[in-house]
């Protein structure tokens, strides 16, 4: 378990960190297409919902039983719900934003609170694919790789806001760069309160609620934007092809 502590870092730092190259497409592109976005959204839930049902959810119920681990992975989902409640954030940002308004604050604010929204927001997202690298490398990969998708039309939203009105790509880089700090730093968190403690159990149960907390991101955030920023049968293609990459995938590391 201890064994993979670095690898989990590591994975949690690129996932977070991907939002970055959502800030480069949001100043090149600034608005991707509804093609693009339905399915890179679908198919980033596809891969979490699969996972999580097949994988940390049967894992945390082989270790805890069946009672004690869906306790724990719907606390995962209320705590999700709850911090979404509590701090909302516009996930996608796709506000119709004027080619350039240089000045305009209500932008920059925009900009700013979506960054704060989001990097809190990825603090539990840290948590989970650390969670999941301890248990198995290749599982914290497969989770990685979800968060990461998702993560780039977060950097979209973050920079696209803040360029429109300062015109600087460096802070629309900064911020969406800030944003996407948090998940290592909740990784980071989770090893050095956690990591000491660390028991089977005590992993079965983080298994399980980060169960939860990816189901709820999905069934929350991931399928609506991809539905509301996609073309009519993208979306449900992407979850398709998110599930079934991630079943291969899963048949082939076993």
């Amino acid at each position: 378990m201890r064994q993979n502590l670095w690898p989990a870092l590591g994975l949690t730092a690129a996932a977070g960190l991907s939002t970055t190259i959502g800030s480069f497409i949001g100043l090149a592109v600034r608005k991707p297409g509804r093609r693009f976005m339905g399915f890179t959204l679908g198919f980033s839930a596809g891969v979490m919902v699969l996972v999580s049902f097949v994988e940390l959810l049967q894992g945390a119920i082989e270790r805890l039983g069946f009672i004690q681990a869906h306790l724990a992975f719907f606390g995962g989902m209320c705590t999700m719900v709850l911090l979404d409640y509590t701090i909302p954030h516009d996930y996608i940002g796709n506000h119709d934003h004027p080619e350039r308004l240089e000045g305009d604050p209500r932008l920059m604010r925009t900009g700013l609170m979506v960054a704060l929204g989001i990097g809190i927001h990825n603090f539990p997202e840290g948590m989970a694919t650390f969670a999941g690298s301890l248990e198995d490398v290749h599982l914290g990969a497969a989770i990685a790789l979800a968060i990461a998708i998702h993560n780039v039309p977060e950097g979209v939203a973050v920079a696209a806001p803040v360029y429109a009105a300062t015109g600087s790509r460096k802070k629309a880089f900064l911020w969406s760069f800030l944003s996407g700090v948090s998940e290592p730093v909740g990784a980071g968190a989770a090893a050095l309160v956690l990591l000491p403690f660390m028991s089977s159990a005590l992993l079965g149960r983080m298994l399980a609620a980060v169960a939860g907390i990816m189901v709820a991101i999905s069934m929350d955030e991931l399928v609506p934007a991809a539905k509301d920023h996609g073309t009519e049968h993208t979306p449900i293609m992407g979850v398709a092809a998110g599930m079934a990459v991630m079943a291969l995938s899963l048949w082939l590391l076993r």
